[in-house]
């Protein structure tokens, strides 16, 4: 008998996600020219973005894209802003879109380095505490320089690489059999409780090394995608990035790697697991094992990578390029000299950025929106009505919350450009500039024209007003960047990182839940946004 094709429809779309998920989608579309027609342009704004948002709480029911994107579609339809707005928007954050392309991609060809750097540490060092904080602060070190996502995709790939080997050993199976690592019922019971002990001590590492790439990503323009968004709007390159954040973001890394240590001296939230004595050796056998394997070939490319890395890291503190071009000079450099040079061969690498590259648009699509029908004026305007260190502060903790529940990315590129929008009108306001305020914003926030240089032509009275104005711009901006970055790490939804890891292969054999990654973090929330809330309000 046939499938009914209402039926068949109801199955295929949003595949795999819950029938009350697909309802609620549903009833968002059907509710929205509604509220359109009944309500007006701004509650039906205002709809669609909590509409949104919940696609990205839900993230883990359906990929935020095809959701995300009906609505998406559907706004422009309803005219709450148009196609040629949003591709103003995308066009004017074209250099993340490079970013997440060829940056992304151009790290996955050094993963073989990566990956021998972590494995090193996990067999090399037996203090679990160390341990923690060696894994922490190369999550961080890495993320400064490279992608978040990526730095975290190779420490699961050390794990999950591990615990595949020990799994199938004390399950009595070979490696090219097949083999559910989920399951435990082939195990003896001698071996049960060291393998809770491994599956709790793998949970640590994947956390610390998470928390790691906020704690690093925070740093500079390249650590995270929104604040290559925000330095963007700043005209602020690698260094000077660097340099307006660092009040804030030093005092964060210090209180997250001291929190690190604590949690495993402590041994609270699910932290404190040791790596049984029997694992450590069997895991150092299998190390060497591999290395033995790679031979001279695999010791050629270590070399590659190793290189390749100094020169990543030497481009984006100079400027050498768009950080986008940067990425693609790596794949060139790495595909080049280690021998990849079929077309499958390079397409695993994009795999991995082009579907968020995909809800970036569909973001920028949502923040269209809220400009066409100024959707965010009225907050904005009280936070921006408060005065000196309260108004740094607010800023902080209303990007902060606002992460944690939705994503940092999105949050980051409304509250910069809506602010941005405001220091035009107040530039406007002032009287002598000769411009307007659009056009002396312009030049002030270009990279490649010094700032001083651009007061310079401006009497001096003026001059002083205006740099006043946009030395407080400077602030606001590095309290909405992060305020993003920092809270964000409470729950997966905020992180793309804690996402990734949680949406990954390893999390059910690890048992990582939701609600576990959401306690495993908490410690950090509370000592990282704290630190960061009065790092504001102390030294910006």
């Amino acid at each position: 008998m046939n499938t009914p094709l209402s039926r068949t429809f109801a199955q295929t779309f949003l595949g795999n996600a819950p029938g009350w998920y697909k309802l609620v989608i549903v009833g968002f579309l059907v509710a929205n020219p509604i509220l359109m027609l009944t309500a007006g342009p701004f509650v039906a704004g205002w709809a669609l973005i909590a509409e949104f948002i919940f696609t990205l709480a839900m993230a883990l029911k359906c990929y935020p894209l095809p959701a995300g994107g009906l609505l998406a579609i559907e706004a422009v339809a309803m005219g709450l802003t148009s196609a040629e707005t949003v591709y103003h928007e995308a066009m004017n954050n074209f250099e993340v879109i490079l970013l997440l392309i060829f940056m992304v991609a151009g790290i996955y060809f050094m993963k073989d380095f990566l990956q021998f750097t972590f494995t090193r540490i996990l067999v090399k060092v037996k203090s679990k505490k160390l341990i923690s904080l060696m894994f922490c602060f190369a999550g961080a070190f890495l993320s400064a320089f490279l992608d978040a996502l990526t730095v975290t995709a190779v420490i699961m790939a050390v794990a999950y690489g591990f615990y595949n080997l020990y799994h199938r050993f004390v399950s009595g199976k070979g490696y090219a059999e097949s083999h559910d690592l989920s399951s435990d019922e082939a195990i003896k019971e001698k071996n049960r409780e060291d393998l809770q002990q491994f599956r709790g001590f793998l949970r640590n590492l994947m956390m610390h090394g998470a928390v790691g790439t906020a704690l690093g990503g925070v740093c500079t323009l390249v650590g995270e995608p929104q604040n290559l968004l925000v330095g963007g709007e700043m005209g602020w390159h690698f260094i000077p990035f660097f340099l307006h954040a660092v009040p804030v973001t030093m005092p964060v890394l210090a209180i997250g790697l001291l929190t690190c240590l604590a949690v495993e001296q402590l041994g609270i939230c699910g932290y404190g697991f040791q790596l049984p004595g029997n694992i450590r050796s069997f895991l150092l056998e299998s190390a060497v094992e591999m290395e033995n394997k790679a031979g001279s070939k695999g010791k050629l490319k270590l070399v590659m990578q190793a290189l390749v890395a100094v020169w990543l890291i030497a481009a984006l503190a100079f400027h050498l390029a768009a950080v986008g071009l940067i990425g693609l000079s790596v794949i060139i450099l790495l595909t080049a000299f280690t021998g990849v040079t079929e077309e499958h061969q390079l397409g695993h690498a994009f795999e991995e950025a082009l579907p968020f590259t995909a809800l970036l648009v569909v973001f920028f699509a949502i923040v269209a929106v809220i400009h066409s029908q100024g959707l965010f004026a009225p907050i904005i305007g009280y936070v921006l009505s408060l005065h000196g260190q309260d108004q740094l502060a607010a800023y902080y903790l209303a990007n902060g919350i606002l992460s944690s529940i939705s994503d940092n990315v999105f949050v980051a590129t409304v509250y910069i450009s809506e602010t941005k929008l405001h220091f035009v009108h107040v530039l406007d306001a002032i009287q002598g500039i000769g411009m307007s305020g659009q056009e002396l914003m312009a030049k002030l926030t270009d990279a490649h024209i010094a700032r001083a240089d651009v007061l310079a032509t401006l009497p001096k009275d003026v001059a002083m007003h205006v740099k006043e104005t946009m030395d407080h711009f400077d602030k606001l901006a590095v309290a909405i960047n992060t305020g993003t970055n920092i809270p964000s790490v409470a729950t997966p939804n905020g992180q793309a990182a804690f996402l990734f890891l949680l949406t990954s292969t390893l999390a059910p054999v690890i048992r990582l839940s939701y609600g576990r990654m959401v306690i495993l973090a908490l410690p950090y929330t509370i000592t990282m946004s704290l630190t960061g809330l009065a790092a504001v309000y102390a030294f910006l």
